[in-house]
């Protein structure tokens, strides 16, 4: 499965990026923040612009990383509650049953959006587009 997040550079912006900044670090900043952003797994252009950034609304890269492996976990939860509901749906379609399994998994499924719908608003950035 491909994720939206494996880039370890910014994606690309519309118009380019005409600013740049130079920054003059020690050795010891340097490696600093490549290991912070090895930990991350972003580049250090990118560590740097989205934890400054965050830190405006309150969230630091890490965290910013960690609700976006929380989204991927509940997409995989909805894909595994889906394939559920097929499969009891593929069993209805042939014996004219509707087991209880499918109340329960549907109750899941719609748990697992609610989860998701959370995660996606804690991610909103303020002034972008929802």
């Amino acid at each position: 499965m491909a994720r939206f997040d494996s880039r370890k550079r910014q994606p690309n912006a519309t118009g380019g990026r005409s600013v740049r900044r130079v920054v003059k670090l020690t050795v010891e900043q340097n490696l600093a923040l490549q290991v912070m952003a090895d930990e991350v797994g972003v580049s250090v252009a990118r560590l740097l612009v989205e934890s400054t950034l965050s830190q405006s609304r309150g969230e630091t890269a890490a965290e910013r990383h960690e609700l976006i492996t929380s989204l991927f976990l509940l997409q995989r939860g909805l894909a595994a509650a889906g394939n559920n509901i097929n499969q009891i749906a593929r069993v209805a379609n042939t014996t004219g049953e509707i087991k209880d399994e499918l109340h329960d998994s549907l109750e899941h499924l719609r748990a697992t959006v609610a989860r998701i719908d959370e995660v996606l608003e804690s991610l909103k950035i303020v002034g972008e587009p929802a």
